[in-house]
């Protein structure tokens, strides 16, 4: 994919790029990914999660913090964290990543 700074991606961009990876990860149709799903709710169980994690780690050039990748468990929770991430910034929904990786 090509590469694309964190700056220039807004909250929808990010949210379907890593449904996008998570779709092609998983096998499954981008369409049956919605922000309010929960990995069970996708099928996926805690080995899934560890590679998805992985998946996302290349598609964005980051490392997510295991302690941190365990504590989401929706969707949207996930775009949020990454989202915050990767534009440095530090909300309530994303402290977790942050102390983690700190």
């Amino acid at each position: 994919m090509a590469d694309e700074r964190p700056e220039a991606l807004d909250r929808d961009r990010l949210q379907a790029r890593i449904f996008a990876a998570i779709a092609r990860s998983r096998e499954i149709p981008v369409s049956d990914i919605s922000p309010d799903a929960s990995f069970e709710d996708l099928g996926l169980d805690s080995l899934d999660g560890i590679e998805i994690v992985f998946v996302l780690e290349e598609e964005f050039d980051i490392s997510i913090p295991d302690e941190a990748a365990r504590h989401v468990h929706s969707l949207r929770e996930l775009v949020d964290n990454l989202y915050a991430l990767l534009s440095g910034s530090t909300p309530d929904v994303a402290a977790k990543l942050h102390e983690a990786a700190g």
